[in-house]
Parts: structure tokens; C-alpha cells; sequence
């Protein structure tokens, strides 16, 4: 009796496991993907800030406390990350002035940019492509192509303390291509989320 039991057991417990490695579904942001007609048509109207990346809304890291992804990255994370190859194009949230376009440390590449219609917000677009488009001072447009997600690994920066597992140099404290991207409102960092 005590075998039969054994063995239905772990046929069920074979079971649930099979189900939920292959049939569980991922869940995504319920404010999920939007058409490029979409963005298009929010480029034009003017009705809140621009998604800093069309097509690419999956977060594989929120705003707030997490644990650290790795060496040099922060417990208490300022921004949301949003995963994107190499080269992915990378648009201005809302008119505004490019106050920074330079290396930024644990941020790699960034790009600073100050709004002119929210003056008390800054947006920070963070392990960019070093191919800058866009200068400090330089005024942009919403919706206005500014950057690139750039490579995991960059080269060239004097003592850069990011270090990938095999020892080379990354831009900034980052596992990977992706966009860091912040919202500061009067100079403090608050969850990017709540403006879209």
C-alpha cells in the first residue's frame, strides 16, 4: 500500500511540475504593447509623455528596492529597466533641453533631459550607445529619436570599475543591453510608471 501511494505521489507531483514549467503563461504589465499607431497618434496629440521606447513595454526591473543584479548596482533601484537589443532607437519623453550626454558612471552612456513644459522634471536615459545624436544644450522635440540602447560591453573609459564575469569593461553596472530610465521630479527620483 505504502509503494502505491509513493508512486502516485510522485507521478502527481511529476505532473504539476511538467504543467507549470510548460503551461504556466509570463505575466506582463497589463499596460502592455501598444501599436506603433499608437505612439503615433500620441506624438501628435500632445496627451502625456511619449513611451521613451515604442515596442518594447516588457520591465524586467521596477522602481524601488530589489536585489542587486550586480557589483555596483543599487539595492534601492531609481528607475525601471526595459530590455532591448543593441542599437534600439530611443525617443524624448516630452520637449525639452539635453542637459547631460556623457558617461555617467553605474548609468554608463546617459542622457539628461530637463522638460520645458514640467520644469521641475528631468528624465534620465541611462547605458546608452556612446554614438551620441544629440549635444548638452541641444533642444528636442517629443517623440524626437535622441539615443540608442547601447552594447553590454564598452571600451575606452579610463579606470571604468564595471566589469562583466569575464573581466571586461560594461557600460556602466549593467548585465545587459537594456534602458535605464528615470524620472526625477525636483531633484528626487520617483517611480517612472506613474506618468504613463
Amino acid at each position: 500500500m505504502q509503494k502505491l501511494f509513493n508512486k502516485l505521489f510522485m507521478s502527481i507531483f511529476i505532473f504539476i511540475l511538467f504543467i507549470s514549467m510548460f503551461f504556466v503563461p509570463i505575466m506582463y504589465s497589463s499596460n502592455a504593447y501598444y501599436t506603433d499607431e499608437y505612439y503615433e497618434e500620441l506624438k501628435l496629440s500632445g496627451d502625456g509623455f511619449f513611451w521613451p521606447i515604442p515596442g518594447y513595454t516588457y520591465i524586467s526591473s521596477y522602481f524601488g528596492k530589489r536585489t542587486s543584479p550586480t557589483a555596483g548596482a543599487s539595492s534601492y533601484h531609481s528607475g525601471i529597466d526595459i530590455p532591448a537589443s543593441n542599437n534600439t532607437n530611443i525617443y524624448a519623453i516630452e520637449d525639452g533641453i539635453i542637459t547631460f550626454a556623457s558617461w555617467g558612471a553605474g548609468g554608463g552612456y546617459t542622457i539628461v533631459l530637463k522638460l520645458t513644459n514640467y520644469p521641475d522634471i528631468s528624465a534620465s536615459y541611462c547605458h546608452l550607445s556612446p554614438q551620441f545624436i544629440v549635444k548638452r544644450n541641444q533642444e528636442v522635440k517629443k517623440g524626437e529619436l535622441i539615443g540608442y540602447v547601447g552594447p553590454k560591453n564598452v571600451y575606452g573609459i579610463n579606470n571604468n570599475p564595471y566589469k562583466d564575469s569575464n573581466g571586461n569593461p560594461t557600460n556602466g553596472a549593467t548585465t545587459g543591453c537594456h534602458l535605464h530610465f528615470t524620472i526625477k521630479e525636483k531633484g528626487v527620483a520617483v517611480n517612472p510608471l506613474d506618468y504613463f
